[in-house]
């Protein structure tokens, strides 16, 4: 069975491997748009789930893995920081206060499909600007979810956690290898449709 991880990610793509010796990996082309109102607790399932729906169209028989994480703080969302002064404001608004990255995943295989979600709470230790200027000068908070890595520069920042790290990394690694060993041992034969009789008295027309 060939397994396919729906994301460019290559944190995910090295926190994969430890599961999977091998797997292809296919990014999908959508627009990452969310309904208002769906509370963003729920907004990275329901990506990953649109992610691992795009990717498995043609691929019904590989087991497909969408994810996306994002992080979320006094009920707001923040996603990658667009520029230098997204990327600032995140950091000030992390800095000294906790947290919660959220990891939403989701397996597709022979039309069906399972998703769960992941929490970590990450507190931050107060920032001074100077700290804060220097960081978002490295190419590092741009191309992550809430503007910092725990697993480079920005695990300077943090003073606590409270869940799984590699879940903050991007992939719950532990949890997803149980979940795909449960959603494997499903029955994914199809089911074989049963022609319908006529009714008596009615004549089939041949064509």
């Amino acid at each position: 069975m060939d397994v396919i991880l729906a994301s460019k990610s290559p944190r995910r793509k090295k926190l994969l491997s430890k599961i999977y010796d091998e797997f292809y990996i296919k990014v999908p082309d959508i627009r990452e748009l969310v309904p208002r109102s769906l509370p963003v607790e729920q907004c990275p399932e329901y990506l990953a789930k649109m992610k691992a729906e795009y990717v498995s169209h043609g691929n019904e028989k590989a087991l497909v893995l969408g994810c996306d994480t994002s992080v979320i703080i006094d009920g707001k969302l923040l996603n990658k920081p667009r520029n230098t002064n997204d990327a600032r404001v995140m950091m000030k608004m992390l800095s000294g206060k906790c947290h919660q990255v959220i990891t939403g995943c989701c397996l597709f295989y022979m039309g069906k499909s399972h998703s769960f979600s992941e929490v970590t709470e990450v507190e931050f230790y107060p920032l001074t600007d100077e700290e804060i200027e220097a960081y978002i000068k490295t190419p590092e908070p741009y191309d992550k979810a809430g503007g910092y890595g725990i697993q480079n520069r920005g695990a300077l920042f943090v003073k606590g956690i409270k869940g799984d790290y590699y879940n903050v990394v991007g992939l719950p690694v532990a949890r997803l290898k149980r979940e795909i060993d449960t959603f494997m041992q499903q029955d994914f034969t199809m089911p074989v449709k049963q022609e319908k009789k006529p009714d008596k008295g009615v004549r089939r027309i041949r064509k």
